[in-house]
Parts: structure tokens; sequence; C-alpha cells
């Protein structure tokens, strides 16, 4: 019998604020039909964006701040702190912010900080939106669950003759064991991981500009979208998957194809 293929976790992380920093986990518990645990809980709306939180519709990643645009949010560092709700944002001038995102006074912190740090981006006020319950602020709209395969990151190194950071393209789930580009062939496989995790790959993620945009210096360096389409033909760098069957996974876990 042929073996079925396997990959395992490289790295699991999280990004609590869309368009700010990201949070290394060691694990993350799963759960079917959800979201990545504690990721894009929170958007900055860059003017009125038209989000109900009653009613959450999927609004496009241009009604928030946003590293497609703003790279200045690079030159943050920020944690999430769950249990008490704090944002700490050390900006590299002056004493950290700490914000409690769960109180009105909090959320106006975070705020004032985005109209000194984004003076000429805004289109109007920017307001800290909450996610409701069974809402994220994904960029997908199916599967929520993201995925980057290194050796195709490593792949881009040698197309753009640069060292790539994997956090450019903000994945969750950060993977060896593929060939380059394998991942973009999943589309539609069920993969089974440990604890009775099943994720289905719903679609290829297209790259943007953020990709551009060095996530240490806040530097725009390099023209990744631009590069995949002149070599490859498309703009296509990871996949995304949604929670079949809830499970939990870490470090070093395997995924394998089962169908």
């Amino acid at each position: 019998m042929t073996a079925r293929p396997s990959f395992r976790i490289s790295a699991l992380y999280r990004y609590p604020v869309k368009g700010l920093s990201p949070e290394r986990v060691e694990a993350a518990t799963l759960e079917t039909s959800g979201h990545f645990p504690g990721d894009r809980l929170y958007a900055i709306e860059n003017g009125d964006s038209g989000f109900n939180a009653v009613a959450p519709r999927h609004q496009p990643k241009t009604k928030y701040v946003m590293l497609m645009r703003d790279e200045a949010l690079a030159r943050l560092r920020t944690r999430y702190d769950e249990a008490s709700r704090t944002l700490t944002v050390e900006t590299g001038d002056g004493p950290p912010l700490a914000a409690d995102l769960g109180t009105q006074e909090g959320r106006a912190a975070l705020e004032d900080l985005m109209r000194k740090l984004l003076p000429e981006a805004l289109r109007g006020e920017p307001r800290v939106l909450t996610a409701p319950a069974q809402y994220r602020f994904t960029d997908s709209r199916i599967g929520f669950v993201s995925l980057i395969n290194l050796a195709s990151v490593r792949a881009i190194e040698d197309f753009v003759g640069a060292p790539v950071d994997p956090l450019r393209f903000r994945g969750n789930l950060l993977v060896e064991g593929l060939e380059p580009w394998a991942e973009l062939g999943l589309v539609g496989a069920l993969l089974e991981g440990p604890d009775g995790l099943r994720l289905r790959v719903t679609q290829r993620t297209q790259r943007c500009a953020a990709t551009n945009v060095d996530p240490v210096s806040g530097l725009r360096d390099l023209e990744i979208p631009w590069t995949l389409d002149a070599r490859l033909g498309h703009r296509d760098c990871g996949v995304y998957a949604e929670v079949v069957a809830g499970g939990t996974l870490r470090d070093g876990h395997a995924l394998t194809v089962a169908a």
C-alpha cells in the first residue's frame, strides 16, 4: 500500500488584531467549523466600514488599517493577553501602551495611537472593532485557518534573491515536508491530524502587497505578488482550510492527506 503523503507543523501563529503583530503559540485547539483560536479578534476601522456587530458580514480588508497599504504598522510590536483583554504595544518611542480592548478607554487609547502613526493614511476616524461570537476579521469567507508551505517560501527566496520571512504571509500553520507549491494542489483535500482533527482545504491564497513589507523593519522592500505572477503566472502562496472535526495541534504534529 502506498503511504499517504504527510507533512508536519513547524510553527503556529495567531494575529489577535488584524494588521498587527503575529504571536507564536505552542498549541491550538481548533473547534469544528471554528476559527483559529485568538485570531483576528479585533480590527481597526479606517473610516466608516459599515460593519455591524449585531449582523456581521464579511468586509474587504481595505475597510481596515492593514499592511497592504499601511506598512508603518509593522514597526509596532504587540502582545495580547486574553484573560485581561489587554493589548500591549511597543512603538520603539517611549514606554509601551497597555490598552484594555474590553473597555472604551482602552480602545480609545489604541485609536489615538493610530491617529499618530497613520496621519496621512486614515480616511476617517479609526475605530477598534470587536468580533462577535462566531465571527472573525479574516480575509477569507470560506476556511479560516491559513497554511503556509515553507518550501514555497524558500522558492520565493530563490526568485527574489533575498531572504523572505515566512511571517510576511501571516499564516496560522507553517508547515514542512511538502514540495514547493504542493499546497496549491491540496484544494478539496481532507487533512487528518492528531486528536481526531480534520481540515478540509478550501482555496488557494492569493497574495497582496502586504507581503512586500518586511515584518521586522516595516520597509516595503520586495515585490512578491509581481514576482509570483512573472515566474509562475499566478499570485498564490498558501491555502485556507476549514475545520470539519475539532482537535488540538502542536509544533511537530503531522498532518496527513486523507482524500
